[in-house]
């Protein structure tokens, strides 16, 4: 019984730590909505837990133990490629605007040294 109070705690602790950081506008909803439903599966897998049992009886595991390890290994590569796409995305952004701010300083240069011939 008290695993299954651990698990309720560690999920609702994530759940509303997510939550906070939204509110505090330091977590956009875009990076914490996987972590959001890491909070939900854990609480609903703690009250419900013959769900767990099933599922992975029905997947194939000997033990439990296994499909959660599983689980958690595979959401935590879904989240390291899904964090590098948006990295990557954020590094060509960042190319694209250190492009247009050097566009600019040359435009601008240009501007100086026209006013200064006149």
């Amino acid at each position: 019984m008290s695993v299954k109070i651990l698990a309720l705690g560690f999920g609702l602790v994530i759940l509303f730590s997510v939550l906070e950081l939204i509110r505090k506008e330091k977590l956009t909803f875009k990076y914490a909505l996987g972590w959001l439903v890491i909070g939900i599966v854990a609480i609903f897998s703690s009250i419900f837990e013959t769900v767990i049992f099933k599922t992975a009886s029905f997947l194939g595991f000997k033990l439990p133990s296994n499909f959660i390890f599983f689980s958690l290994l595979s959401v935590f590569i879904l989240f390291s490629l899904l964090l590098t796409v948006f990295l990557c995305q954020q590094n060509n952004r960042n190319d694209l605007m250190a492009q247009k701010i050097g566009i600019l300083e040359l435009e601008i240069e240009k501007l100086k040294r026209k006013i200064n011939k006149e």
